[in-house]
């Protein structure tokens, strides 16, 4: 019993004595041992056994505390003490000496994490693969990529290794494995949760943040990790309110603007069962008293903010391993990050209020945006195996040409299940909030959850 239900269930049921930590964790852990051809997992945990005895003690004592005794995961970009964190590039890794801030906050509400999930190289594209550590594939169907590069975690919880499980998010990589896994996957606003020991990731487009079954279950996540640390280039710091009460009220009559325009250069032609699903959501949200039309927001040279930050961030991270040894097009990226990208830093972070300005007026006249989350379902896994750098990168950029945009104005964005293709593939849609306006997203996207019922498909 237990391991069907969500983080919150599981809380809730620890707390009433229903169900033990160890009983969790174990069937975590058997859940990844049976899965294990799913890739899902890079490194488990087996110490987890242990805090689970721990954390059952500590509620037989009477201690509370949001997330005691349940099992999540961490994407392998984030540091747990005494595992390396490879990033998916081989390299004389050293393991990390004390916890990143993610874990420090997991471990502070109680959670016990199972293990490190399956990414790509540094996080550069929508899979989960690479050369040195494996793939991971989708609970869906193993033929196909869960996304990326939190494709671990999405497949993770699709599969229901686990409940919940953080990702990373630096040009949709949160809400693409979310999109194509039927999940929710949160993307904050800039500075709301911490990467520190990384006080800037990536140059101020990554964020950490919650992958789920569930809208409560998500914000749930989202609560635990909220808050800055003192060192970080950007301090948002926790809600007034916390991001769970967003789950339990109405989010009133909504103004909803719906665009499928992608921004300046980047193509992409949208797959007409993903437009068909996302028109689907609308009328959804019309049905629910919302006004919903069409809008498009003026993007201008939004990638200009975006490139620089990539291509430096990789740079920085892939010169911090010991002997690195990546792919080419993981090299190329970080070659042009060392001789472009770097010196249009400066520019990059200077356009700021500019595309803020020039994006967020249509924030005039609606509250939310709603576009696709991805323009094509997920891809084969494989599918650019051997692909050099600038096949690589036009072809990513033609399936994920949607969510990278709210990763450089710095806004959150929430992916939300919108159906499934004809060949039973998740289809995501996200909505895209102004600044620091997860509260209203979350509330949308609870709503629409109780009509849609999202919750109740599940791989086979």
């Amino acid at each position: 019993m237990g391991v069907e239900l969500g983080l919150a269930a599981q809380a809730d049921a620890l707390r009433k004595g229903e169900v033990s930590s160890a009983e969790l964790v174990e069937a975590s852990l058997d859940g990844i041992r049976r899965q294990e051809s799913l890739g899902a997992f890079r490194v488990v945990r087996e110490a987890a056994v242990e805090e689970a005895r721990e954390a059952d003690k500590r509620l037989a004592e009477g201690e509370r505390l949001p997330l005691l005794g349940v099992p999540v995961a961490i994407k392998d970009d984030t540091d747990i003490e005494g595992e390396t964190t490879p990033f998916a590039v081989a390299g004389d890794h050293r393991p990390a000496v004390r916890d990143g801030e993610v874990v420090r906050k997991l471990r502070a509400a109680g959670a016990i994490v199972v293990g490190k999930t399956t990414t790509c190289e540094i996080g550069l594209w929508p899979f989960s693969e690479s050369p040195a550590y494996g793939a991971a594939r989708n609970p869906w169907n193993p033929e196909y990529t869960p996304g990326g590069s939190s494709g671990g975690s999405a497949a993770a919880v699709a599969a229901g290794m686990v409940a919940g499980a953080v990702g990373s998010d630096g040009a949709g990589s949160i809400r693409i494995p979310a999109a194509w896994t039927g999940l929710v996957g949160i993307k904050p606003q800039r500075g709301r949760v911490s990467g520190h020991p990384h006080t800037d990731p990536f140059n101020g487009i990554t964020v950490w943040g919650p992958l789920a079954r569930s809208v409560k279950d998500a914000a749930l996540l989202l609560d635990v990790l909220s808050g800055s640390h003192p060192e970080d280039a950007y301090q948002v710091g926790r809600p007034v309110l916390p991001f769970v009460h967003a789950t339990r009220r109405e989010p009133g009559r909504l103004r909803i603007a719906v665009s499928y325009r992608t921004a300046f250069g980047v193509s992409g032609k949208l797959d007409p069962e993903i437009r068909a699903a996302v028109e689907r959501i609308s009328r959804r949200l019309t049905e629910l008293g919302h006004k919903v039309f069409p809008a498009d927001p003026d993007y201008g040279l939004v990638g200009l903010g975006l490139i620089p930050r990539g291509t430096a961030g990789v740079a920085d991270w892939l010169d911090s391993i010991p002997n690195a040894r990546p792919e080419a097009r993981t090299e190329a990226e970080a070659r042009i990050g060392r001789l472009v990208g770097k010196r249009l830093l400066p520019l990059a972070r200077r356009m700021d209020p500019y595309l803020q300005k020039k994006v967020g007026r249509i924030f005039r006249f609606a509250d939310v945006v709603l576009t696709p989350t991805t323009a094509q379902p997920p891809l084969k896994v494989g599918a650019f195996d051997g692909a050099g750098y600038q096949k690589t990168q036009s072809g990513v950029a033609a399936a994920c040409p949607y969510a990278w945009t709210w990763n450089v104005l710095g806004w959150p964005g929430v992916n939300v299940p919108a159906g499934f293709t004809k060949n039973g593939l998740p289809i995501g849609a996200q909505l895209l909030g102004h600044d620091s306006d997860e509260a209203t997203l979350i509330s949308l996207a609870a709503q629409l959850e109780v009509v849609e019922r999202w919750t109740e498909r599940r791989p086979r």
